[in-house]
């Protein structure tokens, strides 16, 4: 980038009140005999550090906030399950500078055919620089966004659990299960479907407990690949919810519909799988040798509330669903992007007074549509006679492109619009990784801070610049003359007039510096 063109200043925590002092040390330590039972201070606590939680604690630490990540598991999961990274998710990451490095680790497919297994072609002309799914093994992934946050400045310690809490007006005090106190500011619980902060927090968790169970795997079949080829294309000419899918080796990841709901906390066992693939399929293709085996239900559930105070909810603590479509990991990782940079102004001190609350106003209602989308799903994995010809005629339907295109935006979240108020069809979306001057738009937003993208060169963001950065760029693939971005990318504002600029960064990214100051 030409840095007369790209301006930024660095941004201090010199005008933030905190609640300890500059010699505190951010370690940990679980009070004992005689020991000094003063807790530490953080800025915000992670209960969970899945791919939500590691997410979320590097979008904090970008802006210097004081993170400490507590996980249950004494070690990463160890089990190779392929998990995929769709268009919106690879954005993000290209967005923090991270793509490149998971790449390596992925292995890229047609960004197409997910809705509901239908058949369908990616759809032409995709509003993305990354068209594709990203399969990638979930011990990596998690791996790789952990090793991000801990590079970062944020603190993981394992084999911690949150037992309790309380909160007041001025943070949240965690009680640790070893007996153990911590005291932050915020507590985030991305503790999954079971999360422990949410039940503790009182929040409301309805929605549609499991009804049928799908048993899935990866391991070895000695069945040779014309028996399996033949008889899965003959079961799916009824049956969608069936599938074995060869990943070379011999390997295969097997799904095959559970005899019936169990416990999800007891792992199935090969023998489970044998019984139920003779059942549908009337052999078991000599499976053995399993790399991990689980099951899951369609359990569909959306938390009330995403914020009590001080503690709030994100990724599978804060909703589930069935996995069909591939949402669930993506919408978390999503959720933090979202939430991410508003903690941390409200930690800073200068976030404007709602801006916290924007976080449930815009991510749960793209959680309620990832649930209806996916309950239309498995309706129409069913046998029953109804959602089969409901199947045949959305699959009709997917011919038109504009059909599939939506389905195919809804999936991948590249069709996300918040709710910003009047304005261009553009304003509340997210904007693609276009070309600029000196590069593509996406490294602008490495550091996670807002952008100014100005093609008339004579826009400003003047005392917001320890927040916003600046590029004017005449060339910019864009129909309009300028847009700021918030830190997630979304835009935030679409015009060319300073006065109505400056209302905008106000509404975004609160008071200037010099009366923030």
């Amino acid at each position: 980038m030409d840095s007369r063109q790209f301006t930024s200043e660095p941004s201090s925590n010199d005008a933030v009140e905190r609640d300890f002092t500059a010699g505190d040390v951010p370690g940990l330590r679980s009070p004992g005999p005689g020991a000094d039972r003063a807790p530490l201070m953080f800025d915000v606590i992670i209960a969970g550090c899945g791919p939500t939680g590691a997410v979320l604690a590097a979008e904090l630490r970008l802006h210097d906030v004081r993170v400490l990540v507590l996980e249950q598991a004494t070690e990463p999961v160890s089990f190779v399950r392929i998990v995929g990274l769709h268009i919106r998710t690879i954005e993000l990451m290209a967005m923090r500078g991270l793509l490149e490095r998971i790449l390596e680790h992925g292995r890229q497919r047609p960004a197409g055919g997910f809705f509901a297994a239908i058949t369908k072609p990616v759809p032409k002309g995709l509003d993305s620089a990354h068209t594709y799914l990203l399969g990638i093994p979930q011990p990596v992934i998690v791996r790789l966004l952990e090793e991000h946050a801990v590079r970062l400045g944020a603190q993981v310690r394992r084999g911690c659990a949150v037992a309790g809490f309380e909160q007041d007006d001025k943070g949240v005090t965690v009680e640790l299960a070893d007996g153990g106190q911590l005291r932050s500011r915020y507590l985030v619980g991305c503790d999954g479907g079971r999360s422990t902060v949410r039940k503790l927090l009182g929040v409301g968790f309805p929605g549609e407990p499991a009804r049928t169970e799908t048993l899935m795997g990866e391991m070895h079949l000695g069945a040779p690949q014309e028996e399996i080829t033949a008889k899965v294309a003959e079961i799916h000419e009824t049956d969608r919810s069936f599938d074995l899918r060869p990943f070379g080796a011999g390997i295969y990841r097997v799904v095959v519909p559970a005899a019936g709901v169990g416990d999800r906390v007891e792992p199935p066992t090969l023998e489970d799988f044998r019984q139920q693939l003779r059942a549908i399929a009337g052999t078991d293709f000599g499976v053995h040798s399993p790399r991990w085996l689980s099951r899951f239900g369609d359990a569909t559930r959306l938390a009330e509330r995403y914020r009590v105070g001080r503690v709030l909810l994100a990724g599978d603590a804060a909703h589930i669903h069935p996995p069909i479509g591939g949402q669930g990991l993506n919408l978390g990782v999503q959720d933090a992007f979202n939430l991410g940079w508003k903690l941390a102004a409200q930690v800073r001190g200068w976030a404007p007074e709602a801006l916290l609350d924007t976080y449930q106003a815009e991510r749960h209602p793209v959680a309620e549509d990832v649930l209806d989308n996916t309950r239309a799903q498995v309706e129409l994995l069913s046998t029953e006679p109804g959602p089969q010809a409901v199947r045949r005629l959305l699959t009709e339907l997917m011919d038109i492109d504009e059909v599939n295109r939506r389905l195919i935006e809804k999936i991948t979240a590249i069709g996300i619009r918040y709710d910003f108020g009047a304005g261009p069809d553009l304003l509340g979306r997210r904007l693609r990784d276009i070309d600029v001057k000196g590069g593509r738009l996406y490294e602008l937003l490495h550091r996670g801070r807002g952008l100014l993208l100005d093609r008339t060169g004579r826009l400003t963001v003047g005392g917001w610049s320890d927040r916003v950065d600046y590029l004017a760029d005449p060339t910019a693939e864009l129909d309009v003359p300028c847009v700021l971005l918030r830190p997630d990318g979304h835009v935030a504002w679409i015009g060319e007039d300073q006065q109505n600029l400056e209302d905008h960064l106000s509404r975004w990214f609160g008071e200037p510096a010099d009366r923030f100051a």
